[in-house]
């Protein structure tokens, strides 16, 4: 990551060098939220079966959920007076859930590659949130409990709409 413009140097009491190892984590689970939500919007798109209008919802309520926390990582990285992503190129490098251009995916396969995902971003959020209590950055390691308790809840949902009998 590069250093910030002098421009965009937001006022803090962190250490910049702490703040940049938490935004690094930050910037992965943003772009992570990024592929996360659009894979959850393919799927809702294009899920088909006996299920169909309930998975259609169910996509799209975690859908919708994902992109929510987008604007509270970036704004929190911003907050700390570091940079965020600029660009689909900029996720591509980041991101570390693999994203699925398959013509068809079967709505098992959909339940379960999604709960994975969400397994994944948790422990990214994981990850994040420990970096930040590494820096004293108290603000940051609060809001990632909420986000890993969403990920946790929409993880859940996904493993027992998929339970056969």
């Amino acid at each position: 990551m590069a250093d910030v413009a002098p421009d965009l140097k937001t006022p803090t009491d962190l250490n910049r060098n702490d703040t940049r190892t938490v935004a690094e984590a930050l910037n992965i689970a943003l772009a992570d939220c990024f592929a996360l939500y659009l894979k959850t919007k393919n799927f809702h798109w294009h899920v088909s079966g006996p299920h169909f209008r309930d998975y259609h919802l169910m996509f799209d309520d975690q859908a919708a959920q994902i992109l929510g926390i987008t604007d509270a990582i970036g704004e929190r990285v911003r907050k700390t007076s570091q940079t965020t992503l600029r660009s689909i190129g900029d996720i591509g490098r980041h991101q570390t859930i693999v994203d699925n251009d398959h013509d068809y995916v079967s709505a098992d396969e959909m339940l379960a590659e999604l709960r994975e995902d969400n397994l994944k971003l948790i422990a990214v959020f994981r990850d994040a949130r420990e970096r930040a209590e590494e820096a004293n950055d108290t603000a940051t390691s609060s809001i990632v409990d909420d986000w890993i308790d969403q990920a946790e809840e929409r993880a859940w949902f996904l493993f027992e709409t998929a339970r056969k009998g």
